[in-house]
């Protein structure tokens, strides 16, 4: 799991500034996979089923496997604490109930090496009318960055399983 530049023209670019934190992370796997195995398998991580629960416990905001699913297909554009913000062929890009956060999928086939990047990305933007972030999410960036990188790696696993 590689931190990268964020790939220009992707969703997550438009809260590229100078008052907003974003990351990119970034790794290429064998194969053929799709934006909606790579979703489902994302948020069907037993590491993410750990966030998802304390999302329920604390907020009740619920959510299953076979929503997950859904989220991955587009039969739904609510998942947990977040609602899609837009959508792509190969990305999805996902804002939390409070519009403080984003969350980026991009998955990217390359049918010459037959193999698949798979992008993750966040966007931390100050509330509206701000022109920085909070102390909170400032204080949060130095554990955001291993936990990313960890549900990248968790995801990739599940792909691998499937």
């Amino acid at each position: 799991m590689a931190e990268a530049a964020l790939p220009s023209g992707t969703l997550l670019g438009r809260y590229v500034s100078a008052t907003s934190y974003t990351d990119c992370f970034v790794v290429t796997v064998p194969g053929q996979i799709t934006q909606a195995a790579y979703v489902e398998a994302f948020y069907t991580t037993a590491l993410f089923k750990l966030e998802r629960l304390v999302l329920a416990v604390l907020l009740r905001r619920p959510s299953s496997d076979p929503e997950a699913r859904q989220l991955a297909t587009g039969e739904v554009s609510r998942f947990a604490a977040w609602t899609v913000e837009a959508r792509e062929a190969d990305e999805i890009l996902l804002c939390d109930f409070l519009g403080a956060s984003r969350s980026w999928l991009m998955s990217v086939e390359d049918s010459v090496s037959g193999a698949t990047t798979l992008y993750f990305g966040t966007a931390l933007v100050p509330h509206t009318g701000g022109d920085r972030l909070g102390v909170g999410f400032r204080a949060l960036i130095p554990f955001h960055r291993p936990y990313a990188r960890a549900l990248l790696r968790s995801a990739v696993r599940r792909l691998k399983s499937v």
